[in-house]
């Protein structure tokens, strides 16, 4: 599973907010500073997550970002979603003009889902949980490799 630095940005900046969010707003020149992401791609996935309801911006003094909703209700999921990160076991697809898809892509398709779903399950408040809590408050992701059957060679 690979994610992009975009998706390691959108989610950083977002912990930072989930963080701080007692502070009040949050400038992205502090985010910037917190976490060394430049103030110009910030301006780029806040609009993202702005636009998908996950922050809202505060202008004037004592501006900044907050979120929108709380951080429990936030997944890591939703912030991927929000910035158009694909979030694939691979990057296959099928060969053209091939009428099946073969069982190994089926495979990865299911476990790319199974990765989702657990993100999905994984909210920011998970995430800046006081150590000695949990931190993620699921059971293990079920197998994707569960409906799948071994073909006699």
């Amino acid at each position: 599973m690979r994610i992009s630095t975009k998706g390691k940005y959108a989610i950083t900046a977002m912990i930072e907010l989930a963080r701080r969010h007692k502070e009040g707003p949050v400038t992205l020149a502090d985010i910037s500073a917190e976490q060394g992401i430049s103030i110009s791609y910030l301006e780029q996935l806040f609009a993202q997550l702005r636009k998908h309801a996950l922050v809202t911006g505060m202008r004037g003094p004592g501006g900044g970002y907050c979120l929108r909703r709380p951080a429990s209700e936030i997944s890591i999921a939703d912030i991927l979603r929000a910035i158009d990160e694909s979030v694939a076991a691979t990057a296959a697809t099928p060969v053209s003009g091939q009428e099946d898809m073969p069982e190994s892509l089926r495979l990865w398709e299911r476990l790319s889902h199974q990765i989702y779903d657990y993100l999905d399950n994984i909210t920011l408040a998970d995430v800046v949980a006081p150590k000695g809590e949990p931190r993620i408050r699921t059971s293990p992701p079920k197998s994707p490799f569960r409906g799948l059957h071994r073909s006699a060679a």
